[in-house]
């Protein structure tokens, strides 16, 4: 295979449809009957081999991370902007028709796998925030299958205060744990519960669907921002992880599409 089309190759497996035809087209200097058939052979190979693929800081307003089948490979790498963090908000929506626990946001560190993990227990209905290995539980959710949903959970270090906000609707505050920070080397995962550092992956914890508007900040927003959040208003995006310049990692059949809309 000549340099052009391994260059091509790498760029089929790791860059978005966009930027992937506007590179082929100022391949003049490659025959069409050759591109095309380089073009098959790749479309395979990504369909088969679908390995890890450092995507960049991408913006991915308008987008969706979809996880198209249960597995205890496929998961998208979240690369935050900092590691220490005394309070933190995470929000995040998503799209599934699961009849059984998944993880919505694994965030572990080397000493800790669930150093911030947000969890759907379907079978008790509840929602479950696990913040440095501790966990509460919200009863009584209202959470419909085969529909978005918006999630913000906030947590702070000095009162130990947990809240979860789903569909905008705030939660009770809970005492989780106080006096302590998360610290150390940080991984994010979407799509797959750690239960080691960066692995321990369990296929009957993994999430299938459709994922979109992750952000994190490094404070606890405030119920108007969070509110504006979950209107898709003009909010402040995340100064940890922001949807908008996300960097982040695709190993195995993760797929990123436009996100569908009603029509009216």
């Amino acid at each position: 295979m000549n340099e052009e089309a391994q260059n091509l190759q790498s760029l089929v497996l790791c860059t978005s449809r966009d930027k992937l035809q506007t590179w082929i087209s100022s391949l003049n200097q490659i025959p069409v009957s050759y591109l095309c058939c380089t073009l098959q052979r790749m479309e395979f190979f990504v369909l088969v081999m679908l390995p890890a693929c450092a995507a960049g800081l991408q913006d991915l307003s308008g987008k969706m991370f979809i996880f198209p089948q249960q597995t205890n490979k496929a998961h998208v790498r979240l690369t935050a902007s900092k590691q220490d963090f005394s309070s933190v908000t995470v929000c995040h929506r998503s799209f599934a028709d699961l009849t059984r626990e998944h993880a919505l946001f694994s965030l572990s560190t080397s000493s800790i796998s669930n150093d911030f993990m947000i969890q759907w227990d379907d079978k008790n209905k509840e929602i479950e925030p696990h913040i440095r290995d501790q966990k509460v539980e919200y009863g009584g959710q209202d959470f419909k299958l085969n529909m978005w949903h918006s999630v913000c959970t906030t947590w702070d270090s000095s009162s130990g205060l947990v809240q979860v906000w789903i569909d905008g609707q705030p939660s009770v505050r809970k005492y989780i744990i106080s006096g302590s920070s998360i610290s150390g080397s940080t991984i994010i995962i979407l799509g797959q519960e750690q239960d080691s550092h960066g692995g321990g992956f369990d296929i009957n914890q993994s999430f299938v669907g459709m994922m979109s508007d992750v952000h994190m900040w490094d404070y606890v927003l405030s119920s108007c921002e969070i509110q504006k959040y979950v209107d898709e208003l003009n909010f402040t995006p995340g100064n940890v992880l922001n949807w908008k310049a996300l960097d982040f990692q695709i190993v195995d059949r993760v797929l990123i599409e436009e996100k569908q809309s009603s029509c009216h």
